[in-house]
C-alpha cells in the first residue's frame, strides 16, 4: 500500500505539472482573488456538497433500514477521500468496510447495496449528461457510451438480484432490507444536480455564467470519463473532460481548463477534509469505539453489611518489604475487623514466609502470572470471604496501609462503590520524572476514554464495595489499572477519589516498561470498549477456567447475601484472553462429573462462564490476638496446567 500511494503521488504530480503549464495563470489568479472576496460562494459550495452526499446517505439507509444515517454518510465520505488518494477508484471498498466495522450491517448487505447504488449513480449521470448536453454526448461519449451503459446495467442487475436473494433468505422486511423505489432513484438524481452547483459557482468566479443545464452537463462529462480512474481522483481525465464540455458551451479553451482545475481542486479539498472527519466521527470510529458509553442509570449506594474489610497485597519477590507493609495495616476500621491477605504471585524468594511471619493470610500462585491475575485472585478471595469492602495496594511499601480508613470511608458512607487513592491529589514523596510524565499521559487517556475527571489513572491503592467486588472483572493478567476502572464505570458503579501519600520504592524493581505496558493494555481496552468484536467474548460456550494449583485460597463463597443489592449475585471473574484455559475431553453422550461444586457466574451486563468453587476452609479474621501467629489458607493441591506439578 505505501508503494501504491507513492506511485500515485508521483503520477498526480506529473499530471498536475502538465495541467499547470497549460492553465492561464493570470485567469486562475484573478478567479482566486474573487473567490477570497466572496465567502458566500464557499458557503454555497459547502451546502451543495453536503446536501449531495447526504441524499446519497439517505438513499442507502432506505435500502438498509438499520444503517444509521451518520455512519452511512461517514462511509461515503471515506470512499470519496480514498478515491482522491488511491488510483483505480480503490477507495470504494472503504465504503463497505466502514459500515461493516462500525455497524451491525453484514458484509453481503453492504456490498450488494453499495454496488447497486453506485451503478445507479453512473446510470443517472449518463442520462443527465445526454439530456443536458446532447451534442456533446453524441460526439464525445457515444463511442464508449454503449459499452459503459451495458456494463453498468449488467452490474446493477446482478447487485439487484443478489439483494432480492438476501431479502428472501432473511425474511424480507423483517431483515431490514428494502428494494429501491422511486424515492431512492429521485435521491440519486437530485444528488448529482446538487453537486453540479459546485461547477456553477466556480465558473462564476471566472466570470462565466453557466445555466443549470450546462452545469449538469459539465459535471456529467467530467465524472463519466473517470469511472475507472487511473490516477487518484481521476486527475487529468477529469480536467480534460470538464474542459471539453465547457468549450462545447462556448468557453475559451484556456479559461475552460482553469475552471476545470479549480472545480476539481475544490472537490478534492472537501473530500479530504470530510474523509478525515469520517475516520473518527460518528462514534465508533473506523477502528472501533474509542470512548466508553456511559450507563444511563448509575448504581444505587453501597449496601452496608457486617463482613470484614479485606486488604490484599499483590506481591512478587517482595521479601524485604512485605512484612513492614503488613504490620502497618490497622486491626479494625469503622467497627469492622481487617484481614490482611498477601497474594504471592509465584515469588522465588521468601515473600510468602515473610508475609506469614507478619501475620498475613497467604494465597500463592504456582507460577508468576502477572499483577492483573494477582488482583483478580484477591478480588475472588474478598468475594468468598463476604467482605464489606475489598482494598488492595502494592506490597512494595509505596502505599501506606495505615490510610485504609481513608480509602473505605466513601464506601462505608454510601457515597461510592469504587474508590481510588490519588497520588496527585495527595502527597508524593518522590516520583521519577519519566514516571510522572507517563502517569500524567495515561491518566489523560483514561479521562478521555471514560469521560470521568480521573486524576490518577495508574494508582496502586483502590477499594471496592461488596457489589463492585461481585461484578468486577480484570480483563488481562498483565495489569489492572485502566481495565478495572473502565469495567466498573461501564457497569455504572460510583467513582470517588481520595488523596493519599506515595513514597518511591527504596529497593526492588518495577515490572512496568512503557512499550510492553502499552502493547498489553491498549488492545485490551479496545476489546472492552468493543465487546461485540472480541472473538473470545463472542464465544457461545467459552471453555471452563481450571484454576492453577494454589491460585486462590480455599475460601467458600460467602453465604451472606446482605452485602449485595437485590438481584446481584456474587460472581467470579472470567479468565482473560491470556489466562490459562483447559478443556476436559469426554466421550459423546456422557455428562462430565466432578466432585467440585460450580459457581454460576452472573453479572449485571454480561453472562459469565462457570468457575469451580473451592474447598470450604475459611481463615479467621485478623485480630490483635492472632496477628502475631503465622497462618496460611492452604489450598488443595492440584496439577498445574503450566508446570505439571
Amino acid at each position: 500500500m505505501p508503494v501504491l500511494i507513492l506511485v500515485s503521488v508521483v503520477a498526480v504530480g506529473f499530471v498536475g505539472f502538465l495541467l499547470v503549464r497549460g492553465v492561464d495563470g493570470e485567469t486562475l489568479l484573478g478567479a482566486s482573488r474573487r473567490a477570497l472576496l466572496d465567502p458566500t460562494g464557499f458557503v454555497v459550495i459547502a451546502v451543495a456538497l453536503i446536501a449531495a452526499f447526504a441524499m446519497r446517505a439517505v438513499a442507502w439507509c432506505r435500502l438498509i433500514e438499520r444503517l444509521p444515517f451518520g455512519q452511512a454518510l461517514a462511509a461515503i465520505h471515506l470512499a470519496l477521500a480514498g478515491n482522491h488518494v488511491l488510483p483505480f477508484r480503490l477507495g470504494e471498498p472503504l465504503r463497505v468496510t466502514s459500515v461493516v466495522r462500525r455497524t451491525e450491517v453484514k458484509m453481503a448487505e453492504a456490498t450488494a447495496t453499495t454496488v447497486l447504488l453506485r451503478s445507479a449513480d453512473v446510470a443517472a449521470l449518463l442520462v443527465l449528461g445526454a439530456i443536458a448536453l446532447p451534442s456533446l454526448a453524441a460526439g464525445l461519449i457515444r463511442p464508449i457510451g454503449v459499452v459503459i451503459a451495458t456494463a453498468v446495467c449488467a452490474v446493477g442487475v446482478a447487485a439487484l438480484v443478489h439483494l432480492v436473494r438476501l431479502r428472501s433468505n432473511h425474511g424480507g422486511r423483517t431483515a431490514g432490507i428494502r428494494l429501491p423505489d422511486l424515492v431512492t432513484v429521485a435521491l440519486v438524481v437530485l444528488a448529482w444536480i446538487a453537486e453540479s452547483v459546485v461547477v456553477w459557482q466556480v465558473a462564476r468566479w471566472f466570470g462565466i455564467e453557466l445555466g443549470p443545464q450546462q452545469a449538469v452537463g459539465v459535471l456529467a462529462a467530467a465524472v463519466s470519463v473517470q469511472i475507472v480512474a487511473v490516477t487518484p481522483g481521476g486527475v487529468g481525465t477529469y480536467e480534460a473532460a470538464a474542459a471539453a464540455a465547457l468549450v462545447a458551451t462556448g468557453v475559451p479553451p484556456s479559461t475552460a481548463l482553469a475552471v476545470a482545475v479549480a472545480v476539481h481542486g475544490v472537490k478534492t479539498v472537501y473530500s479530504l477534509a470530510a474523509g478525515a472527519v469520517a475516520l473518527v466521527r460518528p462514534d465508533p470510529s473506523i477502528v472501533g469505539r474509542l470512548r466508553m458509553v456511559r450507563p444511563l442509570v448509575a448504581r444505587s449506594a453501597p449496601v452496608a453489611c457486617s463482613g470484614p474489610i479485606v486488604l490484599f497485597l499483590p506481591a512478587h519477590n517482595e521479601e524485604p518489604r512485605v512484612a513492614a507493609v503488613v504490620n502497618r495495616a490497622p486491626d479494625r476500621v469503622g467497627g469492622h475487623p481487617v484481614e490482611v491477605v498477601v497474594v504471592d504471585d509465584g515469588s522465588t524468594d521468601g515473600t510468602a514466609a515473610a508475609a506469614r511471619a507478619a501475620g498475613a493470610t497467604v494465597v500463592s500462585h504456582s507460577i508468576n502470572r502477572g499483577l492483573g491475575a494477582a488482583v483478580r485472585t484477591g478480588i475472588e478471595y474478598c468475594r468468598r470471604a463476604g467482605a464489606t469492602a475489598g482494598v488492595f495496594c502494592d506490597a512494595d511499601g509505596e502505599y501506606d496501609p495505615a490510610e485504609l480508613a481513608t480509602m473505605v470511608e466513601p464506601i462505608m458512607a454510601g457515597r461510592a462503590h469504587y474508590v481510588v487513592g490519588s497520588r496527585f491529589v495527595g502527597r508524593i514523596g518522590r516520583m521519577l520524572p519519566h514516571r510522572r510524565l507517563g502517569n500524567r499521559l495515561l491518566t489523560r487517556w483514561v479521562r478521555y476514554v471514560t469521560g470521568v475527571p480521573v486524576t490518577d489513572g495508574q494508582s496502586g491503592y483502590r477499594a471496592l464495595s461488596a457489589e463492585a467486588l461481585a461484578a468486577a472483572e480484570v480483563a488481562h493478567d498483565y495489569n489492572y489499572a485502566q481495565v478495572l476502572t473502565i469495567d466498573l464505570l461501564d457497569k455504572g458503579f460510583g467513582y470517588h477519589e481520595v488523596g493519599i501519600g506515595y513514597s518511591f520504592r527504596r529497593s526492588g524493581q518495577s515490572f512496568v516498561h512503557l512499550g510492553h505496558y502499552l502493547k498489553q493494555v491498549v488492545p485490551t481496552v479496545w476489546r472492552q470498549l468493543n465487546p461485540g468484536r472480541d472473538p473470545v467474548a463472542s464465544q457461545e460456550e467459552p471453555p471452563s477456567w481450571i484454576i492453577d494449583a494454589g491460585s486462590v485460597a480455599s475460601v467458600p463463597l460467602s453465604s451472606s447475601p446482605a452485602c449485595l443489592s437485590p438481584g446481584v449475585a456474587a460472581t467470579t471473574a472470567p479468565p482473560s484472553e491470556t489466562s490459562p484455559r483447559t478443556t476436559e475431553a469426554r466421550p459423546k453422550g456422557r455428562r462430565r462429573t466432578s466432585t467440585r461444586a460450580m459457581v454460576t457466574v452472573r453479572a449485571p451486563k454480561r453472562a459469565r462462564a462457570p468457575v469451580p468453587a473451592l474447598p470450604p476452609t475459611v481463615p479467621r479474621p485478623m485480630t490483635p490476638a492472632n496477628r502475631s501467629r503465622p497462618k496460611e489458607a492452604t489450598p488443595t493441591r492440584r496439577t498445574s496446567p503450566h508446570t505439571g506439578r
